[in-house]
């Protein structure tokens, strides 16, 4: 069996075992090449289960890299084994090229599957860090680990994640809004700096988005409309575009887009406040509060939902909104006939089988309350079924 290093395409000889057990991980990988011990011997090994065809291995690899190479310029023991879940070979080496560090060969079936079988590996992406010498497993899966903090998540140890939580909860105790901005001013649509510190004392939207994302388009112009809302309310609210574009051009094409306030196109700034909120997916909408803390991380699913009803945002905010629709839900039909599905559909709420779904009629976001095809799932808006041809409404009795 084989490793090959991309950078040095250097072909490693290692040992194969079924029985292997963690003590001996290191002969496992171990190299017949005298010149690439160092690169082993005495380091934190990670051992990466990906795939290129699944959405979050491709999203996670670049941030895997960025933590890898930072690791690896300030000269920490740490190195990665990519243990490859693709379909065929040309999807493999796509894939691995843009990785930083060695890979076990696709062809070597046996030493993926005994490597898988060894860790349990049962979802990808997958990151398993050992000790040196692979003695004990330091973290089982740091995929989260390192999307959360990076690198300084190195070495993974359960002590260094309680410190870098310990430092999180202070941060957060202790945020406003200038300190969660590495640079002093903001754009305007005319590209004159904004300074930080007049949007103290407003409710802010930090809105995470990058041109050439559907769901981002989509979600701006609704964002936009409600903007606009609230601003001709005299509503003290703003938005600041946090750029996730991966050039200044779709920096440029996205801000087009957007009436409100961005961030400089420089990508530290943005990697900073998508690290510190967690972001995992685009868009996204965090809502500041007025006293610099954050009031939620949900802002999108809350516009989606309420659209500028949602606004401050707050907790208080929803929970009226929530007994407004519960009040409102004792004019709706317990159960009627839509045009869009065959089957009848009865009245659920949140205590009794509704949740999250997507509207069978108009496509938008629900919660909670709907008309719900217990047999099938369609379910759509109670809103949406008073679009029903008359007749089509069915009473408690019939």
């Amino acid at each position: 069996m084989y490793i090959i290093h991309t950078s040095r395409i250097r072909i490693l000889r290692v040992l194969s075992s079924v029985d292997m057990c963690l003590s001996n991980l290191l002969t496992f990988i171990r190299s017949s090449f005298p010149v690439e011990l160092p690169e082993l011997e005495g380091k934190v090994i990670g051992l990466y289960f990906a795939a290129n065809w699944y959405p979050k291995c491709e999203a996670f690899t670049p941030a895997l890299a960025a933590a890898y190479q930072q690791l690896r310029a300030r000269g920490a023991g740490f190195e990665v084994v990519f243990v490859s879940c693709d379909e065929d070979r040309p999807s493999f080496e796509r894939f691995h090229r843009a990785m930083p560090w060695p890979a076990v060969p696709f062809g070597d079936l046996p030493c993926k599957k005994s490597l898988s079988d060894m860790f349990q590996v049962e979802g990808i992406p997958r990151l398993v860090v050992l000790a040196p010498g692979g003695a004990e497993v330091v973290c089982p899966d740091a995929v989260e680990l390192v999307h959360r903090y990076g690198d300084p998540a190195f070495p993974f140890t359960p002590a260094r994640v309680a410190e870098l939580e310990a430092d999180e909860r202070s941060k957060f105790a202790s945020q406003t809004l200038e300190k969660l901005f590495s640079v002093g001013h903001v754009k305007n649509g005319s590209n004159e700096q904004v300074p930080i510190a007049s949007l103290v004392g407003k409710t802010v939207g930090l809105y995470f988005s990058a041109h050439g994302c559907e769901p981002c388009v989509k979600f701006t112009a609704r964002l936009a409309a409600i903007y606009g809302n609230l601003k001709g309310r005299s509503q003290e609210f703003e938005v600041v575009y946090i750029p996730m574009d991966k050039d200044e051009d779709g920096y440029e094409r996205s801000r087009g887009d957007m009436p409100w306030l961005a961030l400089p196109y420089d990508g530290a700034p943005s990697r900073e406040l998508a690290r510190y909120f967690d972001v995992r997916e685009i868009p996204t909408l965090v809502v500041i509060g007025p006293d610099g803390k954050t009031v939620t991380r949900d802002g999108r699913n809350l516009v989606n939902l309420y659209f500028d009803m949602a606004f401050p945002f707050t907790e208080e905010q929803v929970r009226l909104l929530q007994e407004l629709e519960d009040e409102q839900a004792k004019g709706y039909a317990p159960s009627l006939r839509h045009a869009g599905h065959r089957h009848e559909l009865s009245v659920v709420s949140e205590k009794s089988g509704g949740g999250p779904y997507v509207c069978c009629e108009c496509d938008e976001q629900g919660l909670g309350w709907a008309y719900q095809c217990i047999a099938c799932g369609y379910e759509i808006h109670l809103r949406c079924g008073r679009d029903v041809e008359d007749g089509g409404a069915v009473g408690a009795g019939q």
